[in-house]
């Protein structure tokens, strides 16, 4: 394993694109898997994917991302990019709930099964994996053989059967980013919506307040997705997080000293955006007085 420091921002640790790629650059003949997040859970900094990944490939890095914090944030061409593999919640901003089923993406080029499946012999054309029941393929499924005969695709790397229950959450969910347009029409809204919120931070709290915080995720909007990560002054975070809660907003707290704020732009509106910076600046105004 190793651990990538920035040089560039050593105090936030936001790693630029040229400073992944010299890793792996570095440690390519002794590396055979990168797995990197998609973005940062900390940070929110959305990483380059299509260009990590082609640089990772071209040294014959198997390619694996983390996207809890991407999906259904951030548009996402996985196929296209020639990701090996990638795995995912549904809980945050696909809106299943807690304990939802996950999801994975194989790509079909290290799915495929070459030998016939009535070939006595095993199968061949595929990566070793763990063999489940229920990746097995359905037309030998029920001969109870032992062996091992994968479906095609990612449905061949299942091994257990997904709550019903989970997954109507989940396909309402997805039933409603569909009428909304998609992806792409949440992302540039999204992209406002985050663009508005970082504006009322700089520029609609107070300026002894101003002083108390400071944003971390990157500036530019194709390096970010719907999330702003405010990093407060030494012993604020408690007392501001129970004035935010007074006020009835709730955000994600990372000690420790970092919140986390996601306009989600699927139900989240501009609005919202002024009515948290107005509550934050008072929770701030509190926490300011508790320090004097």
């Amino acid at each position: 394993m190793v651990t990538l420091t920035s040089q560039t921002n050593p105090e936030d640790n936001i790693l630029t694109t040229d400073e992944i790629l010299s890793a792996i650059t570095t440690h390519a003949s002794t590396t055979a898997l990168l797995l990197l997040p998609g973005i940062q859970y900390y940070t929110g900094q959305l990483l380059d994917i299509p260009t990590i990944t082609a640089h990772a490939r071209a040294h014959q890095i198997f390619v694996i991302w983390d996207l809890a914090h991407a999906v259904g944030n951030v548009p996402l061409r996985l196929h296209d990019w020639h990701v090996d593999a990638a795995a995912w919640c549904s809980y945050k901003y696909l809106n299943s709930g807690p304990g939802c089923i996950g999801g994975m993406f194989v790509h079909e080029d290290n799915s495929s099964v070459t030998r016939p499946i009535t070939d006595d012999k095993p199968e061949e054309g595929y990566t070793n994996r763990l063999a489940g029941w229920w990746g097995n393929d359905k037309g030998t499924r029920f001969v109870m053989a032992n062996k091992f005969h994968p479906v095609k695709g990612a449905a061949g790397f299942q091994l257990s059967n997904p709550s019903i229950l989970d997954i109507t959450s989940l396909s309402a969910s997805l039933e409603v980013f569909g009428l909304a347009g998609g992806v792409g029409a949440l992302r540039e809204k999204s992209v406002r919506l985050t663009a508005f919120l970082e504006e009322l931070l700089e520029t609609g709290v107070a300026a002894e307040e101003r002083a108390l915080f400071r944003i971390i995720t990157p500036r530019d909007p194709l390096q970010r997705g719907a999330q702003l990560s405010l990093m407060l002054k030494g012993g604020l975070l408690e007392t501001v997080m129970r004035e935010l809660e007074r006020r009835g907003v709730i955000v994600d707290e990372r000690k420790p000293d970092v919140i986390r704020v996601a306009p989600a732009p699927l139900y989240n509106s501009f609005e919202d955006c002024v009515g948290f910076v107005a509550a934050f600046g008072e929770a701030l105004a509190v926490a300011r007085k508790g320090l004097a």
